[in-house]
């Protein structure tokens, strides 16, 4: 059930690309690290799927993290996207086809200095999710 992850994604995505004051401040988002882009820009990480189904029903814990990629001279306009995302993503996802959000809560955020960027902020998230079940 590895499509669980993408479908969610996708709808992670739509949220996102739905709120105009982050699309306003972000290039693009990509589904993974893009060879070139223009800063700032939004990166999906595909995390762990984990079996969360019960008796009579198929379901998925799935790890899910964002990364945003910056390169300003401080880290202000970072937490600026980043709070934008979490705004984007405080009200619940539409469902995707044939699945269920039970679930989709902030788990972490953190600010990195890497080689891929000056700065990278990295936004995880959990969602539950249910196969084709209504509650």
């Amino acid at each position: 059930m590895t499509g669980a992850v993408e479908i969610v994604q996708q709808s992670l995505i739509a949220a996102l690309n739905a709120h105009v004051p982050l699309m306003a401040e972000v290039d693009a988002i990509y589904d993974g690290p893009p060879p070139r882009a223009r800063f700032p820009y939004i990166a999906l990480t595909t995390g762990a799927a984990l079996d969360w189904s019960f008796k009579g029903g198929v379901g998925r814990e799935l790890s899910l993290a964002l990364t945003i990629h910056d390169d300003g001279l401080s880290a202000a306009r970072l937490h600026q996207i980043m709070a934008l995302v979490e705004e984007a993503l405080e009200d619940r996802l539409a469902d995707p086809e044939g699945w269920q959000i039970v679930t989709f809560d902030f788990r972490r955020s953190r600010v990195l200095r890497n080689a891929v960027s000056p700065w990278s902020g990295l936004i995880e998230y959990r969602a539950r999710v249910l196969k084709g079940v209504q509650i």
